[in-house]
């Protein structure tokens, strides 16, 4: 800002939108003139100096400046020049480090003075408020101006300013400008001495380059001082244009990695670690209830079909038709395997067991299909991805993960249960590497059992007959169950335990 001496308080210099910035500027200066010395006619000769820069008397020492050397009628040319501009560290300054290391770099009590034209700095139009006729003294020929201008008090604040100052008097300001982190230093002191050209320079960088995290929240300060068309790219960058963003971004994420990506693998393990450090739980619960229902919806249209084709047409046309509803049927089977494991990490599956559970058109469909034979040569793991979606939906059940309602883990086993006995009956003999699978299921539909009131587990259990085995020994978890409903239907009622006393 501009001062008079080093007591004059420090004061933001705000740049609103609208059609002019020296509205603002006028103002700072108007409320400034009490105490604040514009201009200073003097009949004195300039002083001799050899140095660039000069720097006041202090007691303090500074580290000196990488300015360049003064050029004939350019930059601090004292010979030509007819405006002394004084530039002093602020201490008052809201950017005050409590850093040591960075108040040793800065010295409060230097001071520099710098020879400048006032035709170059009419480009500013904050000098150019300065320099009108308005602020000019009215008596004495006036040899040239004296400017006091604060700089904030941190590491190379002063460096900026006068690069800056340096900008006036050259037409290639872009070249100037190498990286984000000059821009950011330079944009601040470009915006205070309404310097257009410097600031489309800056703006124009920023734009056109990457940002560390540190450089944009840099940016995010910087934008509410600029105009709107200035800020409108800066902020399309880092403003979501509408709230959901986000989840539109996870769903084509999703989308591409299980549909399209040719590294499916590596795809899916990048966006599964996205879903688990992603912020809201809500907004990834959203997404993948809306993908594991499109997912859904394609397996069992596919499996529908092919469980009641349409004959009309040519039987070779007919066949490729049903080989095509298995093959769509066995990949978006997959598809929802790995959706289903995402939710029960993020422990978000209530939507999708509570879905599940109510399929008894879509479990019908399986059973026709599984009683078949075609499918066998064409898609032979079909039954092991449907049966593992039921499972780990109805382990995360079992183990607490999911709290699901009575009535849901009901449907759940009434309406999967059927879909296990097909395929121990028709697979069994073909696949024995499914018996693990199977094995587990049964556990876990036991488990859920167990938990139902008496009659509803006294009909699910005579269905589960077909879980035993030749010897009785290797099927405990079946002889647990009904072991655990004898044990509870032989419990005398509270009544009739009160009669007997």
């Amino acid at each position: 800002m501009i001062g008079g001496n080093n007591n004059t308080g420090s004061k933001k210099r705000h740049r609103v939108n609208s059609s002019s910035r020296l509205s603002s500027t006028a103002a700072l200066i108007d409320s400034s003139l009490g105490d604040v010395t514009l201009t200073e006619a003097s009949n004195k000769p300039l002083p001799s100096s050899s140095s660039s820069i000069r720097r006041s008397n202090s007691r303090h020492s500074m580290h000196l400046l990488p300015i360049a050397p003064s050029v004939s009628n350019g930059f601090n040319d004292l010979k030509t020049a007819d405006v002394i501009l004084r530039l002093y560290l602020d201490q008052s300054s809201p950017f005050d480090s409590e850093d040591s290391e960075t108040q040793l770099a800065v010295d409060s009590s230097s001071e520099f003075q710098i020879y400048l034209h006032s035709s170059v700095l009419q480009r500013s139009k904050y000098f150019a408020a300065l320099l009108s006729d308005r602020w000019k003294k009215d008596s004495g020929e006036i040899d040239y101006y004296r400017f006091n201008l604060a700089v904030p008090s941190s590491v190379g604040s002063i460096n900026n300013h006068v690069t800056v100052l340096q900008l006036l008097y050259s037409n290639e300001i872009s070249s100037a400008i190498d990286t984000a982190s000059t821009a950011l230093d330079l944009l601040p002191v470009a915006l205070e001495l309404l310097f257009e050209d410097c600031v489309t320079a800056c703006v124009r960088y920023l734009e056109a380059v990457p940002w560390t995290e540190d450089e944009e929240r840099n940016v995010l300060s910087l934008i509410p001082l600029l105009r709107d068309e200035e800020s409108s790219e800066l902020l399309a960058r880092v403003s979501p244009p509408k709230s959901d963003l986000s989840e539109e971004m996870l769903q084509g994420l999703i989308f591409t990695a299980i549909q399209n990506h040719p590294n499916m693998a590596f795809a899916k393990a990048f966006v599964a670690k996205l879903l688990r450090d992603f912020s809201s739980r809500e907004s990834a619960k959203r997404v993948l209830d809306k993908s594991f229902e499109i997912s859904l919806k394609v397996v069992k249209e596919s499996l529908e079909e092919y469980s009641s084709p349409d004959f009309r047409g040519d039987h070779n046309e007919t066949e490729a038709i049903q080989r095509l509803n298995l093959h769509t049927a066995m990949t978006n089977g997959r598809h929802l395997m790995w959706l289903i494991e995402r939710m029960i990490e993020l422990r978000v599956a209530d939507t999708a067991v509570k879905e599940w559970s109510e399929q008894s058109a879509f479990t019908a469909d399986l059973q026709r299909a599984f009683r078949d034979d075609a499918w066998r040569n064409i898609v032979p793991g079909l039954p092991a991805v449907v049966l593992r979606c039921t499972f780990k939906l109805a382990n995360a059940v079992a183990a607490g993960v999911i709290l699901a309602s009575r009535q849901v883990r009901l449907k759940l086993v009434k309406d999967w249960l059927p879909v296990l006995i097909v395929c121990k009956d028709s697979i069994a003999p073909l696949l024995t590497n499914h018996k693990l699978l199977y094995l587990e299921l049964e556990e876990t539909f036991l488990k859920i059992i167990s938990t139902l009131p008496m009659s509803e587990a006294q009909e699910l259990l005579q269905q589960c007959l077909s879980f035993s085995t030749r010897n009785v020994e290797d099927c405990p978890h079946l002889v647990s169950a009904f072991t655990t409903w004898f044990r509870r239907a032989n419990r005398p009622l509270p009544g009739d335990q009160h009669q007997h006393n």
